[in-house]
C-alpha cells in the first residue's frame, strides 16, 4: 500500500473516531466469511458501522486525535475490527447475543472510558444511554410533583370525610 493512501485512511479513520464518540475493538480471527457477514448485517440494522483495520493504521489515527487512547494500544495485536457506534451500549448488546464468544472484545472506548478485556463486555452492555438517563431524570423529577398531586387530591377527600363525620355526630 502506498504512503498517500495510509495516509487517507488514516485520515478517515480519524474522522469516523470523532464522528461516533464510542468504539469497540474487536477481534474476528475465528469467524469465516458467513459468519462476518452475518456480523455486518446485524451491525447495520443495529446502527452501527463495523471496519475492518490494520492495527498499525488504526494505532496512528488514534494517536493523531486529542484524546490519548494509549490505554487501547496493547489490544491492536491479530486480526481487528472495529465498531463506530453513537449509542455506547449497542456494540455490547450486539457481541452478547453471540453464544459462541466470536467476536471477542479485545477493548472498548465508550461515555470516556477506556474497558480493556473481554470481561468488560458486561459492564458495557449495562451502561446507559444519553436517552435512558435522561428519561430516568425526568421520571424523578416528576415523581415528587406526582406525590404532591396525590396527597392534595386524597387529603381533600379525608377532609370531606372527616367533616362529614363531625358533622353526623353533631346531630
Amino acid at each position: 500500500m502506498r504512503k498517500e493512501d495510509k495516509g487517507v485512511i488514516i485520515g478517515q479513520l480519524a474522522d469516523t473516531v470523532k464522528e461516533y464518540g464510542h468504539f469497540y475493538i474487536i477481534d474476528t480471527t475465528a469467524m469465516d466469511a458467513a459468519a462476518t457477514s452475518d456480523l455486518r448485517r446485524k451491525c447495520f440494522k443495529a446502527g452501527i458501522k463495523l471496519v475492518v483495520v490494520k492495527n498499525s493504521l488504526l494505532h496512528k489515527a488514534l494517536m493523531s486525535l486529542d484524546v490519548d487512547y494509549s490505554p487501547l494500544f496493547d489490544s491492536l495485536k491479530g486480526t481487528t475490527a472495529v465498531m463506530f457506534s453513537e449509542v455506547a451500549n449497542a456494540p455490547a448488546k450486539l457481541l452478547k447475543e453471540y453464544k459462541e464468544g466470536v467476536p471477542t472484545l479485545k477493548a472498548a472506548y465508550a461515555e470516556e472510558g477506556f474497558y480493556v478485556g473481554a470481561d468488560q463486555l458486561e459492564a458495557l452492555a449495562t451502561i446507559k444511554s444519553k436517552n435512558e438517563v435522561i428519561a430516568d431524570i425526568i421520571a424523578l423529577l416528576q415523581s415528587p410533583a406526582k406525590n404532591v398531586i396525590s396527597a392534595l387530591q386524597s387529603g381533600g377527600n379525608t377532609i370531606h370525610g372527616v367533616l362529614q363525620t363531625l358533622a353526623e355526630r353533631g346531630e
